[in-house]
């Protein structure tokens, strides 16, 4: 279990769980997902501190992060990721989904804020483009059950094949996701052009694709080689989106050899 920690990063309370690794390991800023606190990624960072030192962040406006009128853009997104970098020590960035585009953002930003990147799934949708798979009903509807109070079993019409101990943690947990963030953060999944930054990003960096789902397919692979071939491709197969959840192994074998 890994314990949690309160900075002033961005003008704003930033919230994070932290698990050390070896001595001397290298220090992973891990940034989760639009509906992820970061309590919700313990699992998965306990694991990952067999190399790396884990900083999980509840992204504002989720978890234990400053929340409340905010504003909620990638771009004020990453720059939280970057001023919580700036307290860190030259560390390696892992976002998935929306937090692999804030890091894509983040280094458009301030490109020596992070010496690698590990972008997990992010949705490649944008101005022009087809649309992000899962729709907002699943976000929204989901939000106000949880605000109100509900089970783990109430979550199981959400999230089918999760485990018992995950579906009470998102119970537990998902009512502390600000709704207006959650909206502003799905919308920019349609507004927002990551494409452009994508070859701006020049340190070591990995696509981890989750190969059961679709929101990073066969063109997207072939456009992100397109636009910067030195960003190595590696594919989950037959994991969902929430790739952790349902192949952990098969994601810490896709992560947890790369360094920079």
């Amino acid at each position: 279990m890994g314990f949690g920690y309160n900075i002033h990063a961005n003008g704003i309370r930033q919230h994070l769980i932290r698990h050390d690794g070896p001595a001397g390991a290298k220090q992973l800023l891990l940034v989760p997902g639009i509906t992820s606190p970061a309590i919700t990624w313990d699992f998965v960072a306990e694991r990952l501190a067999g190399k790396y030192e884990v900083h999980v962040l509840d992204v504002r406006g989720r978890g234990l992060s400053e929340t409340g009128d905010l504003d909620y853009t990638l771009d004020a997104m990453a720059k939280d990721a970057i001023a919580v970098a700036k307290t860190m020590n030259d560390p390696i960035i892992m976002g998935h989904s929306m937090g692999a585009r804030v890091a894509i953002r983040a280094n458009a930003i301030d490109p020596q804020a992070f010496s690698g990147f590990l972008l997990i799934d992010p949705p490649m949708s944008g101005p022009m483009r087809r649309a992000y798979p899962s729709k907002w009903p699943w976000y929204g509807d989901s939000i106000v059950m949880a605000a109100k109070g509900c089970s783990a079993e109430d979550m199981r019409a959400y999230c089918a094949t999760w485990t018992d101990e995950q579906l009470a943690l998102r119970a537990e947990w998902l009512h502390t996701c600000n709704w207006g963030a959650i909206r502003q953060a799905f919308d920019g999944f349609h507004t927002d052009d990551i494409h452009q930054d994508i070859p701006k990003i020049t340190k070591p960096a990995r696509l981890v694709i989750a190969g059961g789902a679709s929101v990073v397919d066969a063109a997207d692979q072939a456009e992100v080689a397109d636009l910067n071939p030195a960003i190595e491709q590696r594919i989950v197969p037959d994991a969902g989106h929430m790739i952790p959840w349902d192949s952990l192994d098969g994601f810490l074998d896709a992560v947890m050899d790369f360094n920079a």
